[in-house]
């Protein structure tokens, strides 16, 4: 065998160990997926006071990722304000007391449970059916994070907070 033979012959095995082991190698972006955290963006709003936003979830599975998502949104326009996304979008939270989460804890506990009262004010009614199916995906070894479109019914949300005295009517 001629040198230009074994060279050959050298590239073509060392071409195919470097496509075994990067197949084999894990995505580290995979594994830190999971704790990782994601900007929520708005998309727009609509005229009767909700807004649609883009929203990441962790959990266990598509289901339980999606249900944070869901949680994750509301909380964003409840604590922090929606800072991202089109310039329409209302940016200052709903919820402006310091520390309102922790001096109402009792409150937020129950509004935030597993199919609590939140559902009334978020839902997957703007998402279309091919989002659903090329929705952005991350991986972790023991969790999924999902992205998911939803709707925030603010104005009822708002509504809900002053009846319930956490907000007051002149917040805003």
């Amino acid at each position: 065998m001629n040198f230009g033979q074994r060279f050959k012959t050298t590239m073509v095995i060392l071409s195919g160990v470097a496509i075994i082991s990067s197949c084999a190698t894990t995505n580290p972006t995979n594994k830190i997926a999971g704790n990782a955290t994601f900007t929520i963006d708005c998309y727009g709003t609509e005229m009767d006071g909700s807004i649609t936003l883009k929203s990441w979830g962790n959990g266990r599975n598509y289901f339980d990722a999606t249900e944070q998502a869901k949680k994750n949104a509301v909380r964003e326009v409840l604590f922090k304000g929606i800072k991202t996304g089109q310039a329409g979008c209302p940016k200052s939270p709903l919820v402006i007391e310091i520390n309102a989460e922790q001096k109402h804890e009792d409150y937020f506990a129950a509004f935030f449970a597993d199919k609590g009262p939140y559902t009334e004010y978020v839902s997957l009614q703007d998402e279309r059916i091919a989002h659903k199916v090329t929705r952005d995906k991350k991986g972790a070894q023991n969790s999924v994070t999902e992205s998911a479109i939803v709707r925030v019914m603010r104005l009822k949300l708002k509504k809900k907070l002053v009846e319930d005295k956490i907000i007051s009517n002149y917040q805003e």
